[in-house]
């Protein structure tokens, strides 16, 4: 995976760049804001790692100028600017995660893995199975023209399913889209989402079923 880092702290910059580099990362480093917009245009980074205090401006408005451009990938903050207000605005305006400096490696090498699991952002793409349609942008589900509402969770398996619509997605990858890594939840609670979006998904006449794959996952398919 290609990461680049924006830090003006040289020696900083260069401890990440090395302890990423071990774990077969591959890591360009951006000083300031210029270097970083350049960079992000000339480049398929898939993570940013982003300080928010840099000589021309804070780090937050490389996050705009990839919204801009249509440039999808995930922005992870690294900044010490650690207060709550703080941290609700970087996540607000478009991170993915944020952590407070100092921080240790090992948890820095957990953010990234996490973000690695995630999906990409798909910029103005939108899924369609039936009559269901999700807009990959602002993550709304349609029914035909009308918006359909989800709890939180039974939205992400949702968008997870269209994703790998008429594949198998296992049961670990919908888990894991449904909780952090350090949220707790009972074996038979992903069961409890799908029956609920099973009825849902049926009483909006959604043309699309959820099939069980027993022992392994499972998969959308359109009604035939």
């Amino acid at each position: 995976m290609k990461i680049l880092l924006v830090e003006d702290d040289p020696e900083l910059a260069k401890v990440t760049q090395r302890l990423l580099r071990r774990h077969n990362y591959i890591v360009d480093i951006a000083e300031n804001l210029a270097v970083a917009r350049s960079a992000l245009l000339g480049s398929g980074y898939e993570v940013v790692l982003l300080d928010r205090r840099l000589p021309d401006g804070d780090g937050i408005e490389l996050i705009r100028f990839a919204q801009k451009h249509d440039h999808a990938c995930k922005f992870l903050v690294l900044s010490a600017l650690g207060e709550l207000q703080e941290r609700v605005e970087g996540l607000d305006l478009g991170a993915d995660d944020y952590m407070v400096k100092p921080f240790e490696p090992e948890e820095l090498l957990a953010r990234i893995r996490a973000a690695e699991r995630r999906p990409t952002p798909e910029v103005g793409r939108v899924l369609e199975i039936g009559s269901l349609r999700l807009d990959c942008d602002t993550r709304n589900f349609y029914v035909d023209a009308e918006a359909m509402i989800l709890p939180r969770r039974e939205m992400v398996i949702l968008e997870e399913l269209m994703h790998g619509a008429n594949r198998v997605v296992g049961r670990d990858t919908l888990e894991n889209s449904m909780y952090g890594y350090d949220e707790q939840y009972e074996s038979n609670t992903l069961e409890a989402h799908m029956s609920r979006l099973r009825k849902t998904l049926a009483a909006r006449g959604c043309g699309v079923r959820i099939h069980t794959v027993r022992g392994v996952g499972y998969m959308l398919r359109e009604e035939s």
